[in-house]
């Protein structure tokens, strides 16, 4: 076990990339490093942290950090820390504290190992070759961080996952339909945020019931690695002494909200907890007013202020009126929604732009009064001249049509809440099921009549649509044995053994009672699902109703169940009774009509009649065509028709208004289609995906999924580190090997791992893992043989035509390394490139000639015996030919900077002038977005003028 002491200098094995680190902090088991070079801090287990001292030796070169350059004469030790004697340019000596030295140093063993002879087998070297090669790919990737992920490639999923994904500190709302895979969007924006190293620490808020859903998904989809924190949790780590604040123990922490609002202690620790990312799901739980915001609002408020990013997840947006999606907003950017009078004020004046956008697409000539509305609304210097261009009879098609997507492209820039909120539709998207209406009314029984009721018995004003509740309350125990719905329930069990039933009830009770039902009536037994039941039994409940063998027919689910979970393996969906909230319907629907639902789905309706569940069954099919299809803006048109429907449901002489109240749904539903498809949803639907480039993605990651290059690296990987492969269809076994104890690949256990290349294997057998450039062993393999020493230092024999036997040449692979923090993504300027030289001694370059794979298939091993007295004998023309190689290599990196900061200035330069036009007229740009774009732009250009090589590793070619 290491012993670490606060100056102590240190370098991750893992992440060498960090620099030379600082031992900052040490608490309980854990010892924290800070790594200025790339402004980054690490924290970790004391007992097996991956970090090795830096210990420099007396005729060593080393810096400052004022960057002098100092010749070590000797090295003492006081209370742990190092003390380095140095010897400064003008010939001065002085004492050099190891906390003192430049935070930029950079470590290069391949030369002393070649030399002193400790040489690694070949085709450790090439392993290192192609691990440094691929890795610098994936570094230039737009797409990397989204390839990895066990899902199918929807185009609007990952069109807003890469447009969210690439911003610093994104806080967005996203708020697709019921069924278009909200939950997918959020994580693979946080599978991105991580492996860029944009994000370290994640909190997500779910309710209670979806805490093992979302851990399991995390898990299986995206190989991300969780903690479930309840109290019970919270007080094990104190009591271990692991850290004082729970949430410091963990990177990654899953949770409810319930959490904090029964412990205040526990929400100040998480509001300590330094996250880069907070993720909020079932957003329109989160309740507010100008006057009396509710508690839990309060809470993630708070959070919100505190944490750079931010997620919000709602398919119903407007669930809680516009207020209440105000409200959401308001979590987003305070500063830019300030006000819900000028937020409605504003969101009148998206007509004109939706309309214009409509006829470019459709390529029909804009009206004159068009026209001027663009200019007046979105500035004439930017518009004009993309205006001319496309009624300039004499442009030809190619530049009208590209002034058309230019001119779109800025219209839904500019669009006010288009960068802050990502809504697409069902119309919109393909892939979805149809749905079919079964209603089965049923004679009302005696024992529901409301004069049979003792009057003191007081019940909320829609309590008729669930009867049963208010007869149980009054003493009627068993109501099943006489309610109509229960017996067409077992009927239907029985005429339809085949096919999984998934019934939803409002109240928890209802569902309990139900089992009890079956369970006496048919001897069915039925799973069930409720908010009484602990998370674990209710995913044991969801897992029985999933098995396709020996699992449920049928899953009995309070309201809860609508929330969240999926269940689109099954089709057949029996409303026992109806919500009166059109959005809470749909989410009950949306648990079967999804993504992914391969076949028609059948809602099953039995109600009672006549009576309110008879009217409500008739508005909802009548008059919103819920059943059928989502209603866009239905909370609206409910909220508009309340009262009228409140009324027919409550008094039964009030059933001559049901017509009338129908034709006005009807009526209002398509009046309200209208207007949103005319305004605002129409925009935040071409905002919300662009499919050309959509598309483009899409090609892009099955392009990699179909290359050869994995497949073929994998080999070399599992070939060095002596793993085992068995074929298994078509996917394969890992293991490790029996006689290799060490050196084996992370992360693969003594049984091993099925694992599979092919993304639709992986999504048809979960047993199999996706195994991709993203892979977490793949990623931690590829990491450890860069990391180590392996390879690094190598010798061949080569036998070529065109070589004159008895040359030596010198074979070096240098990486350009620009140290700088993670969240900045230098890479996508200036990535670790590769700069592999060969030369030989008039130093000339060969690599063009000889490439890696050649001299593999030509090559011959060097005997040991052979290669010491060669080491010993040429030592001076060996360092030559090393320093030849170095220039030759610094000739390569100069010019790569350039591009580097001229592509990085080009880059910057354009996006801050964009973003300073669009806050002009869009506000949702927010001023710190801009700033923080400069200060980026000032930071990478002093990061990658100070880019330097790095020579990784060397093999010595002796020519037959």
């Amino acid at each position: 076990m290491h012993e670490f002491i606060p100056g102590q200098r240190w370098i991750s094995d893992t992440e060498s990339e960090l620099g030379l680190g600082s031992v900052v902090k040490l608490e309980g088991r854990t010892v924290t490093l800070r790594f200025e070079a790339s402004d980054a801090t690490r924290v970790y287990a004391s007992a097996n942290a991956p970090l090795t001292r830096i210990r420099f030796d007396s005729g060593d070169q080393v810096e400052d950090q004022q960057g002098e350059a100092l010749h070590i004469t000797s090295v003492s030790e006081q209370q742990g820390l190092l003390i380095y004697s140095v010897r400064q340019q003008d010939g001065n000596t002085r004492q050099l504290p190891e906390s003192e030295l430049s935070h930029y140093l950079r470590f290069n063993k391949p030369r002393d190992r070649l030399l002193t002879g400790q040489l690694d087998a070949n085709h450790w070297f090439e392993l290192r070759y192609h691990s440094l090669h691929h890795q610098a790919q994936l570094a230039e990737s737009a797409n990397y961080g989204l390839q990895g992920a066990r899902i199918d490639l929807i185009p609007h999923q990952l069109y807003i996952a890469h447009e969210v994904a690439g911003r610093h500190a994104p806080r967005v709302l996203l708020a697709d339909e019921v069924g278009l895979g909200k939950t997918i969007e959020a994580c693979l924006i946080l599978h991105q945020q991580l492996i860029s190293g944009r994000t370290n620490r994640a909190l997500i808020l779910v309710p209670s019931p979806l805490l093992h859903q979302w851990l399991v998904e995390l898990l299986r989809r995206f190989n991300l690695h969780f903690s479930i924190f309840d109290e019970e949790r919270c007080t094990a780590i104190i009591e271990s002494g692991q850290a004082s604040n729970p949430f410091h123990a963990e990177q990654l922490v899953l949770c409810s909200l319930d959490l904090f609002s029964q412990n205040p202690q526990r929400f100040s620790q998480a509001l300590e907890g330094e996250w880069d990312l907070l993720i909020i799901d079932e957003a329109h739980h989160l309740a507010w007013s100008e006057d009396d915001p509710s508690p839990e609002y309060l809470l993630v408020e708070a959070l919100a202020l505190n944490t750079p990013g931010i997620l919000l997840l709602t398919a119903t947006p407007e669930q809680l009126g516009r207020a209440g999606h105000f409200a959401r907003l308001r979590l987003l950017d305070p500063d830019r929604f300030h006000s819900l009078e000028a937020f409605l004020a504003e969101e009148q004046a998206y007509r004109p732009a939706a309309e214009a956008i409509d006829r470019l697409m459709q390529r029909t000539p804009l009206s004159e009064d068009a026209q001027a509305q663009i200019l007046d609304q979105f500035g004439e210097e930017e518009c004009a001249k993309l205006l001319a261009m496309i009624s300039d009879a004499d442009s030809d098609e190619a530049q009208r049509e590209s002034a058309r997507s230019a001119l779109i492209e800025l219209l839904l820039d500019r669009h006010g809440t288009g960068r802050v909120m990502f809504r697409n539709n069902r119309a919109g998207i393909s892939g979805f099921p149809e749905r079919e209406f079964h209603g089965y009314p049923l004679p009302n029984p005696e024992c529901y009549d409301a004069e049979q009721i003792d009057p003191q018995q007081s019940a909320p004003p829609d309590a008729w649509l669930t009867p049963e509740r208010i007869h149980a309350a009054a003493g009627l125990k068993e109501w099943w044995r006489t309610d109509p719905r229960v017996s067409w329930l077992c009927r239907f069990l029985r005429e339809n053994p085949e096919p999984k039933l998934l019934l939803i009830c409002a109240h928890a009770q209802t569902a309990i009672e139900l089992q009890e039902a079956l369970r006496s009536l048919e001897g069915i037994g039925a799973a069930l699902f409720h908010e009484g039941m602990s998370i674990i039994e209710r995913d044991r409940a969801a897992a029985w109703f999933a098995d396709p063998d020996q699992g449920s027919r049928i899953l009995l689910c309070s309201e809860i169940g609508s929330e969240g979970r999926n269940f689109q393996f099954a089709h057949h969906l029996v409303l026992f009774d109806l919500p009166l909230n059109p959005d809470l319907l749909e989410q009950r629907i949306g648990r079967l009509d999804r993504i992914g639902q391969q076949q028609t789905v059948r809602v099953h309706v039995p109600y009672l009649s006549p009576g309110p569940q008879e009217r409500l069954v008739r508005w909802y099919h009548e008059g919103l065509d819920a059943f059928h299809h989502t209603v866009p803006g239905a909370h609206t048109i409910f909220s508009q028709l309340a009262p009228a429907l409140q009324q027919v449901l409550e008094e039964d002489e009030a059933e001559a208004e049901l017509e009338p109240l129908l034709a006005a749904t009807a009526e209002l539903r398509q009046q309200t289609a209208q207007r949103l498809q005319q305004g605002r949803d129409h925009l935040l639907e071409l905002a919300g995906c662009r499919q050309p480039l959509a598309d483009q993605i899409v090609r892009q990651i099955r392009s990699l999924d179909s290359s050869s290059r994995l497949y073929e690296y994998c080999e070399r990987l599992f070939g060095c580190f002596g793993a085992e492969v068995e074929p298994l269809g078509n996917g394969f076994v890992l293991r490790p090997a029996e006689q290799i104890s060490n050196n084996r690949l992370p992360g693969l256990p003594d049984d091993g791992l099925t694992l599979t290349f092919d993304r639709a294997d992986a999504l048809a057998h979960e047993d199999r893992q996706f195994l991709t450039w993203e892979h977490p062993m793949l990623r931690e393999a590829m990491q450890q043989v860069i990391s180590q020493e392996s390879g690094n230092s190598s010798a061949i024999a080569l036998r070529h035509p065109e070589m004159k036997p008895g040359q030596l040449l010198i074979e070096a692979l240098f990486q350009i390394e620009c140290i700088a923090p993670a969240e900045l993504q230098v890479g996508r300027f200036l990535p670790p490139q590769l700069i592999r030289v060969l030369v030989n001694p008039q130093g000339e370059r060969l690599d063009q000639q000889l490439t890696i794979d050649q001299i593999a298939q030509q090559g011959e091993p060097l005997p040991p015996q052979s290669t010491a007295p060669v080491l010993r004998r040429f030592r001076k023309e060996i360092l030559e030919l090393i320093s030849a190689a170095e220039k030759s290599a610094e000739k390569e990196l100069r010019p790569k900077v350039k591009q580097a900061l001229d592509n990085m200035m080009e880059r910057f330069t354009g996006e801050i002038q964009r973003m300073i036009a669009l806050r002009k007229h869009n506000p949702s740009i927010r001023r710190v977005e801009i700033e923080l774009l400069q200060q980026q732009g000032l930071t990478l250009h002093q990061q990658i003028q100070g880019a330097r090589l790095r020579m990784d590793a060397l093999r010595l070619i002796v020519t037959l």
